[in-house]
């Protein structure tokens, strides 16, 4: 148990992390979403019916999609995009999707490497781009969700307001998608741009996002 718990410490700790604050802003918003609702002259809701609102679904799921976006450009970006002096990018000499030696894939394949990276044909070519598509897929998945379930609490807030319900269409057009959407894609893009920039000047002793401490500054792919 001891060496599972060493060998998977950064999943448990970031996956108990994220319980727990999901928790937390089921407790906040159940709390936030009642005093709306007092506001305007109706009655509050138990803790079960928030959790299965759309109130509630929107607010998480527009949160997730930005995460996955955050992470499929950047598998997707630093194939090509370089950032001299940052443990963020690749070497410049190897932007692209380098030689065939350089991944281990087909005859170059170690014994210990997965069994696809040594595959030809359209198993490797999947394999070989599985991370991104895997984070785009999720992506997508969840901005689905989002729409979903946006337009759901758009319209309970319009009945509650005596207005008419829009469909699923014209949602995806609304001022509502689109500012949840664009508030939580510019934060992702801005912090993935500050860690590019900030890792070549700054340093965190021990930590792979981290250059070495004694690293010169434009020293390029390199962890510590």
């Amino acid at each position: 148990m001891r060496r599972f718990l060493r060998d998977n410490g950064l999943t448990l700790a970031f996956g108990g992390a994220f319980l727990l604050t999901l928790a937390g802003q089921a407790v906040a918003g159940h709390a936030d979403f009642n005093n709306q609702l007092v506001a305007e002259g109706l009655q509050p809701v138990g803790p079960a019916a928030y959790l299965t609102s759309s109130d509630f679904a929107v607010d998480v799921t527009e949160n997730w999609q930005s995460e996955y976006l955050q992470f499929f450009l950047y598998v997707f970006g630093t194939v090509w995009l370089v950032q001299r002096g940052s443990p963020e990018s690749k070497e410049l000499h190897k932007a692209g999707t380098e030689s065939d030696e350089d991944q281990l894939v087909g005859e170059y394949a170690r014994a210990d490497s997965p069994r696809w990276a040594a595959a030809r044909g359209w198993r490797q070519v999947v394999y070989s781009r599985s991370l991104g598509l895997v984070m785009g897929g999720l992506f997508l998945l969840c901005w689905l969700a989002q729409s979903i379930t946006g337009v759901a609490a758009h319209n309970e807030q319009q009945l509650r307001q005596l207005q008419a319900p829009i469909g699923w269409g014209q949602y995806l057009v609304s001022a509502d998608f689109w500012s949840r959407t664009l508030q939580n894609w510019q934060s992702e893009l801005l912090a993935v741009a500050s860690m590019a920039v900030l890792s070549v000047y700054l340093r965190r002793r021990g930590s792979p996002e981290s250059k070495p401490v004694g690293a010169a500054h434009h020293d390029t792919g390199v962890e510590g």
